[in-house]
Protein backbone atom coordinates (compact mmCIF):
# COMPACT_ATOMS: atom_id res chain seq x y z
CA UNK A 1 0.00 0.00 0.00
CA UNK A 2 2.65 2.51 0.72
CA UNK A 3 5.34 1.93 -1.55
CA UNK A 4 3.25 0.32 -4.44
CA UNK A 5 5.66 -2.45 -4.27
CA UNK A 6 4.72 -6.63 -3.23
CA UNK A 7 8.17 -7.38 -3.07
CA UNK A 8 11.38 -5.64 -1.55
CA UNK A 9 14.84 -5.74 -1.75
CA UNK A 10 16.72 -7.56 0.82
CA UNK A 11 17.85 -5.50 4.03
CA UNK A 12 21.53 -5.53 5.66
CA UNK A 13 22.04 -8.08 8.73
CA UNK A 14 21.97 -5.41 11.06
CA UNK A 15 18.50 -4.01 9.95
CA UNK A 16 16.98 -5.61 12.30
CA UNK A 17 14.62 -4.77 15.60
CA UNK A 18 16.72 -7.10 17.23
CA UNK A 19 19.91 -4.80 16.15
CA UNK A 20 17.93 -2.20 17.03
CA UNK A 21 16.66 -3.44 20.27
CA UNK A 22 20.25 -4.36 21.25
CA UNK A 23 21.41 -0.68 20.28
CA UNK A 24 18.76 1.32 22.47
CA UNK A 25 19.89 -1.40 25.28
CA UNK A 26 23.03 0.08 25.28
CA UNK A 27 22.10 3.75 24.67
CA UNK A 28 19.63 3.05 27.60
CA UNK A 29 22.42 2.25 30.19
CA UNK A 30 24.37 5.58 29.52
CA UNK A 31 21.79 7.91 28.55
CA UNK A 32 17.96 8.00 29.08
CA UNK A 33 17.99 9.74 25.31
CA UNK A 34 19.15 8.58 21.95
CA UNK A 35 18.34 7.12 18.58
CA UNK A 36 19.06 4.77 15.79
CA UNK A 37 18.03 3.29 12.86
CA UNK A 38 16.42 -0.32 12.46
CA UNK A 39 15.67 -0.48 8.86
CA UNK A 40 14.69 1.28 5.48
CA UNK A 41 12.46 -0.33 3.17
CA UNK A 42 13.33 -0.27 -0.42
CA UNK A 43 11.04 -1.70 -3.30
CA UNK A 44 12.94 -4.00 -5.77
CA UNK A 45 14.47 -1.46 -8.44
CA UNK A 46 13.39 1.72 -6.42
CA UNK A 47 15.56 4.87 -6.41
CA UNK A 48 17.62 5.35 -2.90
CA UNK A 49 15.63 8.51 -2.71
CA UNK A 50 12.49 6.87 -2.67
CA UNK A 51 12.18 5.00 0.99
CA UNK A 52 10.48 4.15 3.72
CA UNK A 53 12.83 4.61 7.07
CA UNK A 54 11.88 2.69 10.42
CA UNK A 55 13.66 4.08 13.70
CA UNK A 56 13.97 4.19 16.98
CA UNK A 57 14.16 7.30 19.74
CA UNK A 58 14.77 7.28 23.14
CA UNK A 59 12.55 10.54 24.71
CA UNK A 60 13.07 11.85 28.20
CA UNK A 61 9.13 11.02 28.84
CA UNK A 62 5.78 10.76 28.20
CA UNK A 63 4.60 13.36 25.26
CA UNK A 64 4.11 16.46 24.81
CA UNK A 65 2.49 19.37 23.11
CA UNK A 66 0.29 18.78 20.45
CA UNK A 67 0.79 17.21 17.31
CA UNK A 68 1.35 18.45 13.87
CA UNK A 69 -2.43 18.50 12.24
CA UNK A 70 -1.85 16.37 9.76
CA UNK A 71 -1.49 13.90 12.15
CA UNK A 72 -4.44 11.39 13.17
CA UNK A 73 -4.17 10.34 17.06
CA UNK A 74 -4.71 6.59 18.06
CA UNK A 75 -5.22 5.08 20.71
CA UNK A 76 -2.05 2.85 21.36
CA UNK A 77 0.60 3.24 23.38
CA UNK A 78 1.41 6.42 25.13
CA UNK A 79 0.66 8.66 21.80
CA UNK A 80 0.02 7.11 18.22
CA UNK A 81 -0.04 9.32 15.28
CA UNK A 82 -0.16 8.90 12.02
CA UNK A 83 -0.55 10.19 8.24
CA UNK A 84 -0.45 9.53 4.69
CA UNK A 85 3.33 9.99 4.74
CA UNK A 86 4.45 8.62 8.46
CA UNK A 87 3.22 7.33 11.71
CA UNK A 88 4.80 6.59 15.23
CA UNK A 89 4.15 5.25 18.42
CA UNK A 90 5.55 6.07 21.59
CA UNK A 91 5.28 3.72 24.58
CA UNK A 92 6.34 3.58 28.27
CA UNK A 93 8.51 -0.16 28.71
CA UNK A 94 9.76 -1.56 31.80
CA UNK A 95 11.92 -4.41 31.40
CA UNK A 96 15.44 -5.90 33.02
CA UNK A 97 16.56 -5.23 29.43
CA UNK A 98 16.54 -1.55 30.55
CA UNK A 99 17.64 -0.97 34.34
CA UNK A 100 16.46 1.54 36.39
CA UNK A 101 13.32 3.12 38.47
CA UNK A 102 11.51 4.68 35.62
CA UNK A 103 10.33 3.11 32.58
CA UNK A 104 12.17 3.81 29.08
CA UNK A 105 9.50 6.41 26.63
CA UNK A 106 10.45 4.46 23.33
CA UNK A 107 9.11 6.20 20.04
CA UNK A 108 9.10 4.32 16.84
CA UNK A 109 8.49 5.98 13.75
CA UNK A 110 7.79 5.05 10.25
CA UNK A 111 8.67 7.67 7.64
CA UNK A 112 8.34 7.94 3.75
CA UNK A 113 11.05 9.59 2.32
CA UNK A 114 10.73 10.31 -1.72
CA UNK A 115 10.57 13.12 -4.17
CA UNK A 116 6.62 12.48 -5.00
CA UNK A 117 3.79 12.73 -3.22
CA UNK A 118 1.98 9.82 -1.51
CA UNK A 119 -0.45 8.09 -4.12
CA UNK A 120 -3.41 6.39 -3.09
CA UNK A 121 -6.61 6.94 -0.60
CA UNK A 122 -5.09 9.33 2.14
CA UNK A 123 -7.34 6.89 4.65
CA UNK A 124 -5.91 4.08 3.75
CA UNK A 125 -2.12 4.67 3.23
CA UNK A 126 -2.86 6.53 7.26
CA UNK A 127 -3.91 3.06 8.37
CA UNK A 128 -1.24 1.39 6.46
CA UNK A 129 1.15 3.99 8.24
CA UNK A 130 0.11 3.18 11.27
CA UNK A 131 -0.54 -0.73 10.90
CA UNK A 132 3.34 -0.25 10.39
CA UNK A 133 4.28 1.59 13.17
CA UNK A 134 2.38 -0.73 15.41
CA UNK A 135 3.99 -3.65 13.83
CA UNK A 136 7.48 -2.46 14.50
CA UNK A 137 6.92 -1.42 18.38
CA UNK A 138 5.08 -4.31 19.11
CA UNK A 139 7.98 -6.16 17.84
CA UNK A 140 10.46 -3.97 20.17
CA UNK A 141 8.09 -3.79 23.09
CA UNK A 142 8.60 -7.85 22.85
CA UNK A 143 12.52 -8.09 21.45
CA UNK A 144 12.87 -6.00 24.82
CA UNK A 145 10.94 -7.67 27.24
CA UNK A 146 8.85 -5.12 27.90
CA UNK A 147 6.01 -5.61 30.78
CA UNK A 148 2.41 -6.29 28.96
CA UNK A 149 3.98 -5.28 25.70
CA UNK A 150 4.48 -1.73 26.25
CA UNK A 151 0.59 -1.52 26.84
CA UNK A 152 0.76 -2.34 23.02
CA UNK A 153 -2.47 -4.52 21.79
CA UNK A 154 -1.57 -7.64 19.29
CA UNK A 155 -3.62 -5.45 16.70
CA UNK A 156 -3.46 -1.89 15.69
CA UNK A 157 -6.53 0.35 16.85
CA UNK A 158 -7.21 2.54 13.54
CA UNK A 159 -10.34 4.46 15.16
CA UNK A 160 -8.97 7.68 16.34
CA UNK A 161 -8.87 8.50 19.91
Amino acid sequence: MITGASRFEESAETSTVAHAAKSLSQEFTSSVTGDGDICQVFAVGAAPSDRLEVTWELTGGPPEGEPASKFRVLPMGERALAAADAGSIQFACRSEKLPGSTPAHIDIGVERWSPKDPEGDPEQLTDAYATVAHSFALAMAKELRCENDGGLKPRPVLDPA
